[in-house]
């Protein structure tokens, strides 16, 4: 990625308020897709790619923004290690140069504030207080060079010349490599008019002065604008891969918990009339189709994890599993809605489980506070297995082990033949 293009990509964030999100994506579908070896230099020109000005997500706007944290920062520290130093000399014109300095860093505190702010982000917002400082640092230099005596100029500039340092910083930053470019520029007869304004003579020479410092300037602010670029990309190509493994594991724990078990029942051989075989798998065909209907419309129950539970028993209790609830006390607010789901998912695939393999019809399902969270312990006095024969199979390692994992939880389960097993659910508060 060239350093233009990260600038235009990163300066359309701030300007526009609407991260690449989309445009992206669709650049790195391609790049995770495409099997074909693409060459280091094609890889980067695919990853500088468009900007979707209609996406936007605020998290990943608000972590790129917060470079221009750096650039604050550091004027707040120079400007007031510069009038130390001003104040230390004991030159004249000691007022502007400190009012100079007490609104620069004020300035830089403002900024600093409304970075961390809680607000959405507003771009014309952001586009004021930029215009504001250039504003506040052309005319810093200028009230300086001609308020304070000839012997104090050298010293003095160094207050208003510190705000212009971070102030090219900024820009490049914000906006892209060619408005920082552009202050640079202007810096150069702002030099030669504070020299005139000081002295009476125009100074060709003063006016290039400061040039080199501040393409070093330039050339840091960009070389940190492409690393954040390059490093955004590389994130959000990772956020991408493990976000397509995470939805297709969802899907195969979905398919397996409805679908699978549906076809696995209707494959078992069935005691008592067809007529009443058929109504079962009526009755658990609509069951199911319930669950996919509210998993993708998103219709999830939003009560208590005790309700939730005593759900889930009723529902096994229609297929013939007895569970006898022990519930403690517990505050609705304990856990959020997304970890309870996770919590009645693998419970419900535990519970099955015992249903299928355990040869029981009675289980205890009992809930408690531990170790700074919630814990749901499964118990059957059924068959059992033996773990060091029996691999955990795709319900347990997934629908149990890896839901848990997923919402921040762990799983266990213990079983040992003839002596039952035990499926213990705990999740953080």
């Amino acid at each position: 990625m060239s350093p233009p293009r990260a600038a235009s990509y990163l300066g359309t964030l701030l300007r526009r308020g609407a991260p690449a999100m989309a445009g992206a994506t669709g650049g790195l579908d391609d790049e995770i897709a495409d099997p074909a070896p693409v060459s280091p230099l094609a890889r980067m020109r695919r990853m500088a790619g468009p900007v979707d000005l209609a996406a936007r997500d605020n998290l990943l706007l608000r972590a790129t923004r917060y470079v221009a944290m750096v650039p604050l920062v550091y004027r707040v520290l120079a400007v007031a290690g510069s009038l130390v130093a001003f104040l230390a000399a004991g030159h004249g014109g000691v007022a502007p140069v400190v009012a100079v300095a007490v609104c620069s860093i004020a300035l830089n505190l403002y900024g600093l504030r409304w970075l961390f702010r809680s607000a959405p982000f507003h771009g014309r917002g952001a586009a004021r207080l930029l215009v504001l400082d250039v504003v506040f640092t052309l005319a810093a230099n200028v009230v300086v060079a001609a308020t304070v005596p000839s012997p104090a100029f050298a010293t003095a500039m160094a207050v208003p010349g510190k705000h212009l340092l971070g102030g090219v910083a900024l820009l490049t930053l914000a906006l892209g490599l060619g408005y920082g470019f552009g202050l640079m520029l202007v810096s150069i007869p702002l030099a030669g008019v504070a020299w005139w304004l000081n002295s009476g003579v125009f100074n060709v020479k003063q006016a290039f002065a400061g040039v080199g410092t501040i393409v070093g300037v330039l050339v840091t602010a960009t070389g940190a604008l492409v690393l954040l670029g390059l490093g955004t990309r590389l994130a959000l190509a990772y956020g991408i891969r493990h976000g397509r493994e995470a939805e297709r594991a969802r899907q195969h724990r979905m398919l397996h918990d409805t679908v699978l078990q549906t076809l696995e029942t209707i494959a078992l051989p069935g005691s008592g009339s067809s007529e009443h075989q058929l109504s079962e798998v009526r009755r658990l065909a609509r069951a199911q189709a319930i669950e996919v209907r509210q998993t993708i419309e998103g219709a999830e129950g939003s009560g208590p994890l005790g309700e939730k539970l005593a759900a889930l028993a009723a529902e096994m209790a229609r297929d013939g599993l007895r569970a006898q609830l022990v519930m403690a006390e517990l505050d609705a607010d304990t856990l959020t809605e997304v970890r309870q789901a996770a919590i009645r998912d693998a419970a419900r695939e535990a519970l099955r489980n015992t249903l299928k393999h355990s040869g029981t019809d009675r289980v205890v399902v009992r809930t408690e506070e531990r170790d700074g969270g919630v814990a749901v312990i499964i118990r059957d006095h059924g068959a059992g297995f033996d773990e060091a024969d029996r691999p955990p199979g795709f319900g347990i390692s997934e629908s149990i082990t890896a839901r848990l994992a997923e919402a921040g939880g762990q799983a266990r389960v213990e079983s040992s033949p003839g002596s039952g097993t035990r499926v213990t659910l705990w999740m953080p508060r």
